[in-house]
């Protein structure tokens, strides 16, 4: 039986899970109880190998549940969140069951053998984005898998086919990537950007984050789709001054403060 950490991030020592797809699917539903910030760059394109110097790309700080700071490659601010502290009036608490739900770190999912999940609980689940879904899908590619495994019966009821199930590294991270083909039942959380295509796509999946790190279509006419993460910090410790627009203009502690004495 496979071991993992208090993360529950499994032991590379403890040997190859027994069944790589049903492996896969769980990987994709853990991405919430597996860090809470993350430090990243990301390109709306996909890449064979690595991003060309040229294409276009933003720099995230990402803080569960809704914090997230954007810049350009030149530094230049893009999008940051001004409200991560917001309280609800009343009505809010009173009138929507959604407020009554528990982030996904304060509940316990059910693990397979390997550390991830293979039943989601219901929970206050959601990824801050920018530009298109496909972003926020990506730090949660659950859209692939659904909550919870499918019954024997209905086989066919997956999200999606996985095939081709292999071990890679991914900008000197291990992960895992395969070959995902979209059923009738996948409902991407946009449809307007899933991360899968109709036809077969490539997807890869950061071992230790479960955030889908890259995909591509492999349809001829549609191989321009898809994404490409380079995850560069995981569970840095971040302050709330990183995510406001304007800062707090806080005291540096490090320097002189003159006072003026009149005579």
């Amino acid at each position: 039986m496979a071991t993992w950490d208090s993360r529950h991030r499994p032991d590379p020592n403890s040997g190859p899970p027994a069944d790589p797809v049903a492996t896969f699917r769980n990987l994709c539903r853990s991405s919430p109880w597996k860090w809470q910030s993350l430090r990243f760059e990301y390109w709306d394109e996909p890449f064979v190998d690595a991003p060309s110097p040229a294409a276009s790309m933003v720099r995230a700080w990402l803080r569960r549940p809704g914090a997230l700071r954007l810049e350009s490659r030149d530094g230049l601010v893009l999008h940051s969140t001004t409200g991560i502290n917001d309280s609800r009036d009343g009505l809010y608490v009173s009138s929507t069951r959604k407020s009554w739900l528990l982030p996904p770190q304060l509940v316990t999912p059910v693990y397979d053998e390997s550390g991830y999940v293979k039943r989601r609980p219901e929970a206050a689940y959601g990824e801050p984005g920018f530009g298109n879904g496909r972003f926020s899908a990506a730090l949660d590619p659950v859209e692939l898998a659904g909550n919870s495994p499918v019954p024997l019966e209905f086989p066919g009821s997956n999200a999606v086919l996985v095939e081709a199930v292999r071990a890679v590294t991914h900008e000197a991270r291990p992960a895992v990537e395969a070959v995902v083909t979209p059923t009738a039942a996948y409902h991407p959380a946009d449809p307007a950007a899933p991360i899968c295509l109709a036809g077969r796509s490539l997807v890869r999946l950061d071992l230790g984050t479960g955030v889908c790190v890259a995909s591509q279509s492999l349809e001829p006419g549609t191989d321009h789709y898809g994404h490409w993460l380079r995850i560069l910090g995981v569970d840095e410790y971040m302050l709330d001054d990183l995510f406001l627009a304007e800062s707090m203009n806080l005291t540096d502690v490090r320097r002189h403060i003159s006072w003026d004495i009149p005579a």
